[in-house]
């Protein structure tokens, strides 16, 4: 295997140039951030990113976790690509990295001035900074329970990242939760609100009864309590407002829904 190492500050791009530079050497597995990911999934660990603090993100990213760390040592050898990148803030985190995951030493070490523009890292740094956004290489759907009330937006880029793709690969922005200077907080009100909203506008449902918002352990579940009009097929209809919700909610609160329950409470 050989491994390289794709090296700058935080917040000068490197996630998003890795993507167009494994796709010119023909990369398809990579390390950024407490992930593995091969041919554009992530394929074990946990983002870094999602660490309450700076300092506990940088121990994510570095695999102290033993746990973790056994984790995605055994699946790289699974999966025994024969390069792999590793994305870190100095080249010698980028070796402890690979020490710590029991790879071969480093032969190339690329660093972002090397394929950015000082432009770009200007840009980069002030999204940072001022927004707090940092970016993912990997598809917000397999994030989404990591990140549930975290994501900015989920974005296609380069076509082609791994061998075979017909679609364009996705990157997931996200601004964790160190980023922030204050508490995120989305009224129980607003879920319901949403819920109402759909449900009135869903012919088979005569009235709202109640909409139930709690948190869960990777998201909210969500219970719905409706009256509904005779002469429907009630099962279809509740199954349909069911998907509907949850497809809403996700889009406008950006948490992940682990349960929506649509309970028909009687028929008019």
């Amino acid at each position: 295997m050989k491994v390289y190492a794709l090296t700058g500050r935080s917040g000068t791009g490197k996630s998003y140039k890795a993507m167009d530079l494994c796709r010119r050497l023909k990369i398809w597995a990579m390390i950024d951030d407490g992930l593995f990911i091969l041919n554009y999934r992530v394929a074990a660990g946990s983002s870094a990113k999602r660490a309450p603090t700076k300092i506990g993100a940088t121990k994510m990213a570095l695999f102290n976790d033993e746990k973790m760390r056994d984790e995605v040592a055994a699946k790289i050898k699974e999966a025994d690509p024969d390069k792999l990148l590793i994305i870190g803030t100095s080249d010698k985190m980028a070796a402890k990295i690979a020490q710590r995951l029991g790879l071969p030493e480093i032969s190339e070490y690329i660093h972002i001035e090397d394929i950015s523009t000082e432009e770009e890292r200007a840009i980069a740094r002030k999204q940072r900074v001022s927004q707090g956004k940092h970016l993912i290489p990997a598809p917000s759907f397999q994030l989404k329970k990591q990140f549930s009330g975290y994501f900015v937006d989920p974005l296609s880029i380069i076509k082609g990242f791994g061998p075979g793709r017909a679609s364009d690969p996705e990157k997931s922005v996200v601004r964790p939760t160190y980023s922030y200077k204050g508490d995120y907080i989305i009224s129980d009100k607003v879920i319901a609100d949403i819920v109402r909203y759909i449900a009135i506008s869903t012919p088979a449902v005569a009235d709202v009864i109640k909409v139930g918002a709690y948190d869960s352990p990777t998201g909210i579940d969500v219970n719905v309590y409706v009256d509904m009009h005779t002469g429907f097929d009630v099962v279809r209809a509740a199954s349909r407002l069911q998907e509907r919700c949850r497809e809403r909610i996700e889009e406008m609160t950006a948490f992940n829904v682990d349960s929506l329950n649509v309970n028909i409470n009687e028929l008019k």
